[in-house]
């Protein structure tokens, strides 16, 4: 039988180099790997990768992801000591999630979420 098993998202960014340093100082991830020409890294933290790429002048709109993740409270805590762009915080979805969001320097939105228990809700 067929099974995904994980994503790797690739996000355009204006800088690679600063974009390198965010997602290490503020979201606290490890650069995994970069190409030796200076336009695509990718970072990593537990078993999430993004690969992040530099514009290079294209037209390429911000994207938004999702990363499902357990001790949400903690994360936020974490990552606005850490100086991240806090956009939202921890706010209960309708459908029984619980998220709170980030964006980077180039405008890309990371939404960072938990699902809720149903003796939770």
């Amino acid at each position: 039988m067929v099974k995904l098993s994980r994503i790797a998202p690739e996000l355009p960014v204006a800088d690679l180099d600063d974009a390198i340093k965010y997602y290490e100082q503020r979201l606290g991830f490890q650069v995994l790997s970069q190409m030796p020409a200076g336009d695509y890294a990718i970072v990593g933290r537990d078993d999430v990768a993004i690969h992040l790429f530099k514009e290079n002048g294209r037209s390429s709109s911000p994207v938004g992801i999702h990363i499902f993740t357990e001790g949400l409270d903690e994360l936020h805590a974490e990552l606005q000591k850490r100086g991240a762009s806090v956009s939202q915080g921890i706010v209960r979805k309708p459908w029984g999630n619980r998220d709170f969001r980030v964006h980077d320097d180039s405008g890309n939105e990371i939404k960072f979420t938990e699902s809720l228990a149903h003796d939770e809700e």
